[in-house]
């Protein structure tokens, strides 16, 4: 998977994906993407003349016993389904025709999170070392299919797809992209949609920025303000919001089903207006003892006050719920633009 620019891809996954969501187009396409038409480019891509065709009798087949894969199964089969009408069926079985096989394998050049993709005319294999690689074979897959396959209700076509072989690992371990939900909210099925998206691309890490001047977007329960108050202001002066700790657990639990690590942003010392405004014992600005929700785009004004105690025990708290909450192995503080550190 080469990986030249993260934000490039998703802009396009989002022009892609986005273009495919109209439910009135019935326009059959005849010729399938090629190998080469993916994003991102793949290690190795040995192309074979022939197509496979999804059809009514097309199972999912994996080993028995394997819960793993078979709720990847499901999610493949899901995805198919709407564009297709077909229900896909999960067979731990053996070996049929006109099967799209998940087979857990020991190949180590493929490495933690590749795949081998192996499609004939009589059906298609996905190989790899762990769940993660079946997951992206996956994507592979979809984005094999025309572009019709991401629309959400049933269309007039033929789901064929190249045959050849694909060999594909990433070149870095890390791969994802920021939302930022504290300037501007995004509600929890926008963020699923994000996810998926990230999924499409086969990026794992969503770096989630819950706080900045302009409102606070996670619910932390010793400082309740920080949602009653704090969350109700956005850029431009928009109504704001904020996850629920329950709503958070969820995201998380979305993204992890999809093999992406949420990392969660409270930026702090600065950019903390929103805190400020909702505990103004917080700050040490005597000019602005008690600011006022912000809604602009300037920064570096605003900060937690380091000479004060009471910050202490409000920094350990909101990490401390929000580690809490968080399986991933990172927590992300900010620390940009700070007036309480020094500048060497």
């Amino acid at each position: 998977m080469r990986y030249c620019c993260s934000l490039a891809y998703l802009l396009a996954g989002l022009m892609a994906i986005s273009a495919c969501t109209n439910n009135t187009s019935e326009t059959k396409e005849s010729t399938p993407p090629t190998l080469a038409d993916l994003i991102p480019k793949p290690v190795e891509v040995k192309p074979v003349d022939g197509v496979f065709e999804l059809q009514e009798n097309t199972v999912i087949r994996i080993a028995p016993g394997n819960p793993a894969l078979q709720k990847i199964g499901g999610y493949l089969a899901s995805a198919l389904s709407p564009a297709t009408g077909l229900s896909l069926k999960i067979d731990s079985g053996a070996a049929p025709k006109n099967a799209i096989g998940l087979n857990l394998v020991n190949d180590i050049k493929l490495g933690n999170e590749g795949y081998e993709l192996k499609i004939t005319k009589e059906g298609i294999d996905i190989n790899a070392n762990n769940p993660a690689g079946i997951f992206y074979g996956i994507q592979t897959i979809r984005q094999l299919l025309p572009a019709s396959i991401e629309q959400s209700q049933r269309q007039k076509n033929e789901w064929r797809i190249a045959t050849g072989t694909i060999r594909d690992y990433p070149d870095y371990a890390m791969r994802g992209a920021m939302l930022d939900v504290a300037r501007h909210f995004f509600e929890v099925e926008d963020v699923r949609r994000y996810i998926d998206l990230l999924a499409y691309y086969k990026m794992n890490t969503l770096h989630l920025h819950l706080s900045d001047d302009q409102g606070w977007r996670i619910e932390i329960k010793k400082w309740p303000r920080l949602t009653e108050f704090g969350s109700t202001s956005e850029v431009g002066g928009g109504k704001g919001g904020f996850y629920t700790q329950e709503q958070y657990k969820e995201l998380v639990q979305y993204a992890a089903d999809r093999f992406i690590t949420i990392i969660p942003e409270i930026d702090m010392p600065g950019h903390t207006n929103a805190a400020l405004a909702s505990y103004p014992e917080l700050n040490c600005n005597e000019k602005d003892k008690s600011p006022k929700l912000y809604t602009g785009t300037e920064v570096g004004f605003s900060t937690l006050c380091t000479k004060n105690e009471k910050v202490y025990q409000f920094v350990q708290d909101v990490l401390g719920e929000l580690a809490a909450i968080t399986p991933g192995p990172y927590l992300h503080i900010g620390g940009d633009e700070s007036h309480v550190t020094k500048k060497e």
